[in-house]
């Protein structure tokens, strides 16, 4: 499978065994889902499946909603290769009867049923999904917690069943917005969990939240987490700096409203550095962050450090990132795709009253904060590619290899083409 250009031609849409809608409101017995199964764990081309299941109904405070397309994240690789986390052995300890997993934890659709107690949402109601889930009734939350730190906290269609991979998707109601009118059910499909959790990592954590005229550090500009944070410090007046690997990412992330970019291709000091006590290696090391922060000046045009960098590598980049951080800024992290093991300088860490934060997708609040900039039109899915109810594990195959496009992916589930907007 030959990487794909952002303009590249799309390719034909297959739609398999699906066929039109029900009726608004009338839910069939069973549906078709991509399901991943145990016995299939490994490379995602291989670990979806296509069957017929059950189609589950709404309880208390839950919404049914017919799925016209679904977002492709990479927890969803992580499902199919059955680790770090075994998801279906994990929910079955805890009492759950499924032995299958339905992913996916991006959605648009439209409500076909409601259960008890849901007053927010109607039947045929156009929504967008996110994908927090928790216990109301968590005494975290009722004493006033944050519900996404709570002990009950999932991520739908990862940590729990019945995700966007199939023709029905079972949500809790509070997950729903407002479909964006202006777009189509793919892009609509597309941007809620990496944009709603780069939102909370840049506007959630007081008082390192972006400001007019604020320097920050995007790593992975030109992907899913980065295109969507790259608009929203655009919006709120900062000044986003990209980190991309090569001259067609960087200026795709240009073209989203980046002051710059830093190719990270020019350097070679990445990972944990060698121990401070062999001081010929650490110099060396040192030298390479330096470097890098005096790249982010040239971009800038004045010697200003980033008062936030926005983290996801993790292993690889944590260093540098605290290194060029600015006195009493913030590096926050919502994510380790090139490892866990990280090292900080705690030196520059405490002398310099820097802070590393942490931070997990986003609570209703925040997810309609970032609905609203999309719904203004301040903020762009960035689907770049869109796949057939057949092509679930193509799409996860490719994004495991690294070869998907720059921006975002969806799958076309109820939707018959790209460019669906009406239903």
């Amino acid at each position: 499978m030959a990487e794909m250009s952002a303009d590249a031609p799309l390719p034909r849409i297959k739609r398999g065994r699906l066929t039109e809608p029900p009726p608004l409101g009338d839910v069939p017995p069973t549906m078709l889902a991509q399901v991943i199964r145990p016995h299939r764990y490994g490379e995602p081309a291989m670990a979806f499946a296509e069957e017929e299941v059950d189609t589950p109904r709404p309880g208390p405070g839950e919404a049914l909603v017919y799925v016209m397309a679904a977002g492709v994240n990479y927890n969803n690789v992580w499902a199919a290769l059955g680790r770090p986390v075994d998801v279906i052995a994990l929910r079955r300890r805890v009492g759950a009867t499924e032995d299958f997993h339905i992913g996916g934890s991006d959605a648009s659709g439209v409500v076909y049923a409601v259960g008890e107690g849901v007053g927010a949402v109607r039947v045929g109601d156009h929504v967008v999904a996110h994908c927090g889930q928790w216990d109301s009734a968590d005494p975290f939350i009722v004493a006033g917690g944050d519900p996404i730190t709570a002990p009950s906290a999932r991520i739908w269609g990862y940590e729990t069943n019945w995700g966007s991979f199939a023709q029905f998707t079972l949500v809790q109601a509070h997950q729903l917005v407002p479909k964006p009118p202006h777009l189509g059910w793919p892009a609509a499909a597309a941007y809620m969990l990496v944009g709603a959790t780069a939102y909370r990592m840049l506007c959630g954590w007081e008082p390192h939240t972006v400001r007019e005229n604020d320097v920050v550090l995007v790593w992975g500009g030109s992907g899913g987490l980065g295109c969507q944070a790259i608009q929203i410090v655009r919006a709120r007046g900062g000044i986003p700096v990209a980190v991309a690997s090569g001259k067609e990412r960087g200026e795709f992330c240009v073209a989203l409203g980046a002051a710059g970019y830093v190719d990270r291709s020019r350097f070679d000091h990445w990972g944990i550095p060698t121990d401070w006590r062999d001081e010929a290696a650490f110099a060396a090391w040192a030298a390479g962050a330096r470097d890098f922060g005096k790249a982010i000046w040239e971009v800038v045009g004045e010697r200003r450090n980033p008062r936030i960098v926005f983290e996801h590598p993790g292993e690889a980049t944590i260093p540098t990132s605290i290194f060029v951080c600015d006195n009493a800024g913030m590096v926050v992290i919502c994510a380790g795709t090139t490892g866990y093991h990280a090292a900080v300088d705690l030196r520059y860490l405490w002398m310099r009253s820097k802070r590393l934060q942490g931070s997990h997708f986003a609570n209703d609040e925040q997810a309609a904060a970032l609905n609203a900039l999309v719904a203004a039109g301040m903020v762009d899915p960035c689907l770049r590619r869109t796949f057939g109810f057949d092509e679930v594990g193509q799409a996860h195959q490719l994004m495991y290899e690294n070869r998907h496009p720059v921006g975002n992916m969806a799958i076309l589930v109820g939707a018959r083409d790209p460019e669906q907007a009406e239903f």
